[in-house]
């Protein structure tokens, strides 16, 4: 191979005409992909999914494709193979809509390719990043010193929010530290803590209340019984809506405790934090303001795309003091601006901040807050419809925009058919292709969920939802008895549970 050969194979440059028509088809498919999102099915196809994955396995490529011939199979097989996550049928889980205006702030953070890992690289940038973490300070009334970090997601942000507080309360001695999680808390929280040194044998799990809120009386009687056994109480976590039921904890009471116990009081709003940023709706999450760090998801609640996160702590220098760090061949560090670098872990990172900016820049704060407004009310509607349905028992009405059930009957005389069969109602609402749901274990008991919280979610999903789970429960309730026949009797053989 001659030289000139050699040059032109290792030449990455596209011209402006190959980018524009490049730019121009991923567009229009992504238009075309949006603009389809009603009539999509709610969750994909994933029969002989496995045989799929399979036949994908390839090792890299030597030669390039056409940009069309890749796009083909990404948007006609491979998408819609999945959850519908952005679609306005989407209540399982917690949904994340993922604005339009943040996909473009995307394309622009990584066509401009912009360090943002330290202020001297890009002042500016980092600056629009910085106002971002001050409105969500304000939202959620933190002082003025509080700092914070985007994140990838709540994981992320509770293992440095439990650093931050080991290294403060604990300091090198952290195998004695104890925090304290409710049954209800996400399970990040346990595996962030074995990250930061936190064993799981220093983890205690208090039982809830019978609305699935972190019982106060049990927690202070825990951190009596630690401090007796010589060990060191430093950290507790309220849960500003929990992922099974949407509960939001006595966070006022467990910031009365913490600041009695001298713990640190870490508040996860992943879910719930924004709803905060109205102002009607801040009653709700009463004490949130007073956390010493909270965890806030703004691929949730401010609707942005998967993958980023957020955490505000309210002592901005303790934050700083865990990650503050230089080298020879980076600028000296300075205090006059907000630095990245100093407050997170992260050195070489993208422009996450520049989702949020961009999306309120062109919406406006007061959409967003109307937007979480009507979620809430969509809920709050939903559920009072639910609660009228034959054979639906609530087991969690909405505190925020998630509400929680089950199905029993005089055929369903056991928490093993109550169980399978509001499995089934989960599945076949979701088989209609309209609605995705989806459920959780909550102790010995299977319960529904339905969360709104997309963006595209408006009033007539919430019918169409409510409409098919009232179809389905009196489906299931009539196939019952046939049900339970096939299956030798379960009523007969299975003692009552409930």
């Amino acid at each position: 191979m001659n030289e000139n050969a050699n040059n032109d194979l290792a030449n990455l440059e596209l011209s402006a005409t190959e980018m524009q028509a490049m730019g121009e088809l991923v567009v229009t498919r992504a238009v075309a992909h949006l603009g389809a999102l009603h009539q999509a099915p709610s969750c994909g196809d994933f029969s002989e999914i496995e045989s799929l994955c399979r036949s994908m396995q390839e090792s890299a490529p030597e030669q390039g494709s056409s940009l069309e011939a890749l796009l083909d199979p990404l948007f006609d097989e491979w998408i819609p193979r999945s959850f519908n996550a952005p679609g306005p049928g989407y209540m399982a889980y917690i949904p994340g809509g993922g604005v339009y205006p943040a996909a473009l702030a995307d394309f622009i953070a990584d066509t401009t390719n912009r360090y943002t890992g330290v202020w001297q690289a890009a002042p500016a940038l980092v600056q629009l990043e910085a106002n971002v973490l001050d409105w969500l300070r304000e939202w959620m009334q933190f002082p003025a010193s509080a700092r914070g970090l985007f994140t990838t997601g709540g994981s992320m942000a509770m293992f440095n929010a439990i650093a931050c507080a080991r290294e403060k309360l604990l300091g090198n001695d952290i195998r004695a530290g104890v925090l304290y999680v409710s049954s209800q808390s996400h399970h990040c929280i346990v595996k962030a803590a074995k990250l930061a040194g936190i064993a799981h044998d220093r983890v205690r799990i208090i039982d809830v209340d019978d609305d699935f809120r972190l019982r106060v009386d049990l927690l202070e009687r825990a951190i009596a019984d630690d401090r007796a056994l010589g060990l060191e109480p430093f950290m507790v976590f309220s849960t500003a809506g929990t992922t099974n039921t949407g509960a939001v904890d006595p966070i006022n009471a467990v910031a009365d405790l913490a600041v009695r116990e001298h713990l640190w009081h870490h508040v996860d709003g992943a879910y719930g934090g924004f709803f905060h940023m109205v102002p009607a709706l801040r009653p709700l999450l009463d004490g949130l303001s007073r956390a010493d760090s909270l965890t806030l998801d703004p691929h949730k609640g401010l609707f942005m795309p998967y993958g980023t996160g957020a955490l505000l702590v309210r002592d901005g220098e303790a934050l700083r003091a865990l990650h503050s760090s230089t080298a020879g061949y980076l600028p000296e560090n300075q205090n006059a601006f907000y630095d990245p670098a100093q407050y997170g872990p992260d050195l070489s990172r993208g422009f996450p901040g520049l989702r949020i900016w961009l999306s309120l820049k062109l919406f406006g704060t007061a959409r967003f807050r109307a937007a979480l407004a009507e979620k809430r009310e969509l809920a709050v509607w939903a559920a009072a419809q639910v609660a009228q349905i034959p054979g639906i028992v609530m087991d969690a009405m909405p505190q925020l925009s998630l509400f929680a059930f089950h199905i029993e009957s005089d055929e369903l005389d056991s928490l093993h058919a109550q169980n399978a069969a509001t499995r089934a109602l989960m599945d076949r609402v979701t088989d209609r292709g309209r609605v995705m749901l989806s459920g959780a274990m909550v102790g010995e008991r299977f319960l529904g969920r339905v969360c709104v919280l997309s963006f595209r979610t408006r009033r007539a999903e919430m019918e169409t939802c409510v409409q098919h789970l009232a179809e389905t429960t009196a489906q299931l309730i009539a196939e019952a008895p046939d049900r339970t026949a096939d299956k030798g009797s379960i009523k007969q053989a299975q003692t009552k549970a409930i």
